[in-house]
């Protein structure tokens, strides 16, 4: 059945209507109110359209923060991202309660038989082969696929020098061409780009949400530890879903189109049922209401929301910097479910359970530092996947490392 952009949206409009007023943008006694892009995970079964996963927020840790985030405060909780992040822990959650016997079967998940386990897609579960998903964005994603949006809106077009290199705190030999800056040389079209932020704010070395919802076509929206227990063969996004006021069809084929500057990947495949899936784009004609094109009133002003927020069907959270709000950033209690310590932890326990049975999965987990499970080999195909994308067609991706070497301990799954 065809689905309308319009639907999409309506069904992660729909749920972020319910929300208190506690999780959204504040209206300020002062006349100012508060934006915040939204994003959100909608899964097509053969009947209807279901929301598995909600997200706002609009801000990343800059890079000289990343070696205190220690798997429990969130690098990047740009409401694209952190829609992503929570989808993965509802599939988590939903593979937990499948190999601990909590539920019979999943509307979503399911075991893979023993014929379709081999030695390179060894994973325990699979997505249902009838649901399809689609991503919703209340904002066209920051980096490429929004910078003719930005020219559109600059007083004075003419194009910025850019900059030629840069030098890398470990490295002193000339790298690649800068990674650039957010919206800043906004002439400069198809480059892998940094998250856009104040001129005075530290520096982020994480990627725009444009150049990760581009790699995400090539690796799944799976995660890495995720895609130790499943299979990321039809865990694609069908289709990206923008207001209409937000889209633009240049930019678009640019930043995700195999005719754009991902046409070295066109029909690649990798081993592990991994594979260059471009999605298509859908448009609504619905506005999110806390958007930043919110009508104002006589003297009414708007500024950014500093509150962001993960929903799925199971659990919601507020989050401020990256913690749970009300407890301090960087500390063990502020870890939300989302994030990659507790993450690690969940899949660890999955992986134990009687049902699974797969050794090399347990042993990829259950081992001393976060850092030793991004290197194991069961994500040896993942890890080839995204190098060759970065290599060929995300040229220029300087890789935001750092704080990595930490353990599972000090929080619950």
């Amino acid at each position: 059945m065809n689905i309308s952009g319009d639907e999409i949206a309506s069904v992660v409009l729909r749920e972020f209507e319910k929300w208190p007023n506690k999780r959204k943008p504040l209206l300020r006694s002062d006349d100012v109110k508060e934006w915040v892009p939204l994003s959100g995970i909608v899964a097509q079964g053969k009947n209807d359209l279901v929301c598995l996963a909600v997200a706002t927020g609009m801000k990343c840790l800059p890079q000289n923060k990343i070696a205190q985030a220690q798997g429990v405060t969130l690098h990047d909780w740009h409401a694209e991202v952190l829609a992503i992040r929570s989808f993965n822990r509802f599939l988590l959650e939903e593979c937990y309660a499948l190999a601990s016997f909590e539920k019979a079967s999943s509307e979503y998940i399911r075991f893979r038989t023993q014929d379709e386990i081999t030695e390179t897609c060894f994973q325990s579960f699979a997505l249902n082969e009838d649901i399809i998903l689609h991503m919703y964005c209340s904002e066209a994603p920051c980096g490429d696929s929004s910078m003719e949006l930005t020219m559109a809106a600059q007083d004075d077009a003419t194009p910025w020098d850019l900059p030629s290199k840069i030098h890398t705190p470990d490295d002193l030999s000339p790298a690649e061409p800068e990674v650039l800056h957010g919206r800043g040389y906004f002439s400069a079209l198809g480059s892998v780009r940094r998250k856009p932020s104040r001129p005075d704010a530290p520096p982020s070395l994480s990627k725009s949400c444009s150049d990760k919802i581009a790699l995400k076509q090539s690796t799944s929206l799976l995660s890495s530890i995720t895609s130790l227990l499943i299979s990321p063969k039809n865990v694609y996004i069908h289709s990206l879903v923008l207001p209409s006021s937000q889209h633009s069809f240049i930019a678009c084929a640019r930043a995700f189109s195999d005719s754009g500057r991902l046409s070295p990947l066109k029909d690649r495949e990798w081993e592990g049922g991994y594979a260059f899936i471009p999605f298509g784009i859908l448009t609504t004609d619905k506005e999110f209401a806390s958007s930043r094109r919110q009508p104002l009133g006589v003297g009414e002003k708007i500024v950014p929301s500093n509150i962001s927020t993960s929903w799925t069907p199971n659990n919601t959270e507020t989050l401020i910097g990256g913690s749970l709000q009300g407890r301090k950033q960087f500390s063990l209690k502020g870890a939300s479910r989302v994030c990659k310590r507790r993450s690690w932890k969940l899949a660890l326990e999955i992986a134990k359970t009687a049902s699974i049975l797969v050794p090399k999965v347990e042993e990829a987990l259950d081992v001393n530092t976060y850092t030793s499970v991004k290197h194991s080999l069961p994500l040896s195909k993942r890890r080839e996947v995204k190098e060759n994308v970065r290599a060929i067609a995300l040229k220029g991706w300087i890789r935001n490392e750092g704080g990595e070497d930490w353990p599972m301990e000090g929080v619950e799954f």
